[in-house]
């Protein structure tokens, strides 16, 4: 991914945008080696926006409820990311539509994700609740590349932390969210300088295939 230079950083986001806000001070302080291009959203009133004006960073709305059926704002999606060249690194950051098997498929090996759980466990929605109601003593996050089956493309990154006693819904979902902010720049630069890449259905780090993905925890990255 690095060959050409530093790619371009395609951030898709439907809300706050405080993993886009995570990417974007990566890049400018040097810890994530892309350069930010721009921010696409379904919503008009996503938060996220304003991050990117704030930023001087381009950004588009590509909202759902202009368009009257779903193949048709798939296409103008489509669209919109391939406007930002072949080389182009796209991360979703909250991104609350599922993108069309065929887009996906156009951007495989350079599309990524972060889940709020150590997928394969708890994909889809409501996963801090779900960690609590299983008992679970473990919860984190996972930057992974994206396939066209929902939450289930190859992992890069773990974060994991201790599910605490005193743990509840919305504390644990700010820890987590924390932890996102540290290991998504990192990930995210591990493919764009080139050291991760998609082998058909195995990353490779530096050239040699994961068994498993990275594990990050408090020790190695602070806090979260």
């Amino acid at each position: 991914m690095s060959a050409g230079g530093a790619p371009p950083l395609v951030v898709l986001a439907s809300g706050e945008g405080t993993n886009f806000q995570a990417l974007v001070d990566a890049c400018h302080d040097g810890r994530l080696a892309a350069r930010p291009h721009a921010l696409l959203t379904d919503r008009a009133d996503a938060p996220a926006l304003e991050r990117a004006r704030r930023a001087g960073i381009g950004h588009h709305c590509i909202d759902r409820r202009a368009y009257a059926t779903r193949a048709d704002h798939d296409a103008a999606l489509a669209e919109a990311i391939a406007a930002c060249g072949p080389d182009a690194l796209v991360v979703l950051a909250g991104y609350m539509r599922i993108i069309s098997a065929s887009t996906v498929d156009a951007l495989r090996g350079r599309i990524l994700n972060i889940h709020p759980s150590l997928l394969p466990a708890h994909r889809g929605l409501h996963t801090h609740r779900r960690v609590l109601e299983a008992g679970d003593i473990q919860h984190g996050a996972t930057v992974h590349f994206v396939t066209p089956e929902l939450d289930a493309g190859p992992a890069v990154v773990q974060y994991r932390l201790a599910v605490q006693p005193w743990d509840d819904e919305p504390a644990l979902a700010a820890r987590v969210r924390s932890a996102e902010h540290l290991i998504y720049p990192y990930a995210v630069d591990l493919v764009a300088s080139g050291r991760v890449h998609l082998e058909g259905d195995t990353v490779e780090l530096d050239g040699r295939p994961l068994s498993a993905p990275l594990v990050l925890t408090y020790d190695l990255l602070g806090a979260a």
